[in-house]
């Protein structure tokens, strides 16, 4: 087992990566919309960057790798999720039961927060991780496309496409918007 000594680099990387922990937390709710999920989440992300620092490379910012490594853990679990459902399907032991038990909220601000997640949740990953780096972590398209291994071109063409999706999600929910005249 290594030691990490007072001052050295191996402490300076973990101290790095532990000042960027609520950023992950919060990129991982918006990800996923359950804070134990996201907690798992930003755990599984946080174990795998302490046992592979050292391919961190110290010229780039680790808040970019780090968000890298969190998304991609995030796809690979829900690679895993959706062959366990595929799995549970086949089985025959899942029917939906306990969704049709739930009672949908009633609060106005809440449904249209939930009706916002749900349009966000509806998005292709690539786009919806896009649009939470940009708008939730307020990173620069540059940022961004450094997380996601992409080029920029990609992530501009991405939040259109995404922006465009939400806003039409918007007016099915609520209708076209119409001026009336005042006098």
């Amino acid at each position: 087992m290594e030691r990490d000594a007072p001052g050295s680099d191996v402490n300076d990387v973990k101290w790095l990566i532990a000042r960027e922990i609520p950023h992950l937390r919060r990129y991982a709710r918006a990800l996923v919309r359950d804070s134990d999920a996201a907690d798992d989440l930003v755990q599984d992300c946080l174990e795998r960057a302490i046992r592979k620092r050292a391919q961190w490379r110290r010229h780039g910012s680790i808040r970019a790798w780090l968000f890298r490594m969190l998304y991609r853990t995030f796809l690979n679990a829900r690679q895993r999720r959706s062959r366990e459902r595929a799995q549970v399907r086949i089985e025959g032991s899942d029917d939906g039961f306990h969704e049709r038990l739930r009672d949908p909220p009633r609060q106005e601000h809440y449904v249209e927060w939930q009706d916002m997640a749900a349009a966000l949740d509806r998005l292709p990953d690539p786009q919806r991780a896009a649009v939470l780096l940009t708008a939730l972590e307020g990173m620069s398209y540059d940022e961004v496309a450094g997380v996601l291994r992409v080029p920029v071109g990609t992530v501009r063409s991405r939040l259109s496409r995404a922006r465009e999706t939400l806003r039409a999600a918007q007016i099915r929910r609520t209708g076209p918007v119409t001026l009336r005249r005042v006098k």
